[in-house]
């Protein structure tokens, strides 16, 4: 494919620090440079405290937000669509969105412009907790968008692509993130800072959201009798009240350590030293901390919500899975890994191979650029 010019519009930006979406374009947006493309990715001016023109060779454009629940991602992609809509040198050939919400703006490079139009969606987006209902209205809206308007609608997860043939008939493209490498290092941060030696506590990573259910983790781990820890690691997403109740209940548990949001080498340290990593999510698009889980050969503890089920595959010591909701069960898969834990490594060992085999994020490239020159040669 010749090189051309593509703009990343609806992630709160990079250099990726918190949300899959983010870790998604900074991956792919960085693999399109290789290949000669010009990328530049819309960021939100609030994203990360040093601002930088470039990272991993892509641009990085500054935008600024309304820093409010409802209205950073919808202010910053309409900005960010009026500023990529401008005649100039560095006019984009493709305009690429990501997430239900920012698709509202499809319509207007659509309509006013040549340009192709890309919108890669990374889950149902309605359906999380976090909106009341005149939010998930709007958003069900965009959903109706997302799926009509762009020249080409790309799903992370087959059970995403499924949904939108079954719900508005359209075919969408399925392409699943990748996962990298794992980097391992031995306990020393996470030692210092937390205690921890290795192999001693069980992991859960994600924004500290209701549907990641962080709260049901923490109450199925308190009914179980092990000396194992449980780490908490994630921030705030506009949900300050939710968190201070999730440090109340972990106060409850000396053996429940919340160590925020983590990045760079005190992650890597987690992955590497976690006797077994836990995802009891309600709602995903196709959750990068899984994949990345397994990577590093962790067992798995999973909802068995279809994006999760895609990952996990069988039900099995490597990768347990749990009815969506169900405390006792999470708590009974939790000491069914923690009772045969060399058992369990064994067995993920194996699924990591296979996600390490299967989501590559090349090929995420490879099918992404198949994408756009479809969109441009139409």
């Amino acid at each position: 494919m010749k090189p051309v010019r593509i703009a990343f519009i609806g992630q709160r930006g990079v250099p990726a620090t918190i949300g899959g979406i983010e870790h998604h374009v900074e991956e792919v947006g960085s693999r399109l440079v290789e290949r000669g493309h010009d990328v530049t990715v819309f960021t939100r001016a609030n994203y990360t405290a040093t601002h930088v023109t470039e990272h991993r060779g892509m641009h990085v454009r500054y935008i600024p937000t309304a820093p409010t629940k409802h209205l950073e991602a919808l202010v910053h992609s309409g900005l960010s669509t009026a500023v990529a809509m401008l005649p100039g040198a560095r006019r984009a050939d493709i305009l690429h969105y990501h997430a239900i919400g920012p698709s509202v703006f499809t319509p207007l490079p659509r309509v006013l412009t040549r340009r192709g139009v890309v919108l890669t969606i990374h889950g149902l987006d309605y359906e999380r907790d976090k909106w009341g209902v005149g939010a998930r209205t709007a958003l069900r809206s965009a959903g109706w968008i997302s799926a009509h308007v762009p020249h080409a609608t790309i799903t992370v997860s087959q059970n995403l692509a499924d949904f939108y043939l079954r719900r508005y008939r359209r075919i969408a493209h399925y392409i699943p993130n990748g996962v990298a490498s794992p980097t391992y290092r031995t306990p020393s941060l996470i030692t210092e800072r937390f205690g921890l030696s290795g192999g001693d506590y069980a992991l859960f990573l994600g924004r500290l959201v209701p549907e990641k259910a962080p709260d049901l983790l923490i109450r199925a781990f308190r009914r179980l009798d092990t000396t194992a820890r449980l780490v908490i690691a994630g921030g705030s997403s506009f949900t300050d009240r939710y968190v201070e109740q999730l440090e109340a209940l972990a106060a409850r548990d000396p053996r429940v350590v919340m160590v925020g949001s983590v990045q760079g080498e005190l992650l890597h340290e987690l992955y590497t030293n976690a006797a077994l990593f836990v995802l009891p999510s309600s709602l995903e698009g196709l959750p990068l901390t899984l994949l990345e889980a397994a990577s590093y050969g962790l067992p798995l503890v999973a909802s068995d919500i279809p994006p999760n089920r895609e990952i996990v595959g069988i039900d099995g010591p490597g990768g347990r899975l749990f009815p969506s909701g169900d405390e006792a069960a999470l708590t009974a898969a939790l000491s069914a890994t923690l009772g045969d834990l060399e058992r369990a490594r064994s067995c993920a060992r194996v699924l990591g191979d296979r996600i390490i085999s299967e989501y590559d994020w090349d090929e995420a490239t490879d099918a992404t650029e198949a994408v756009y020159a479809a969109v441009l040669g139409r």
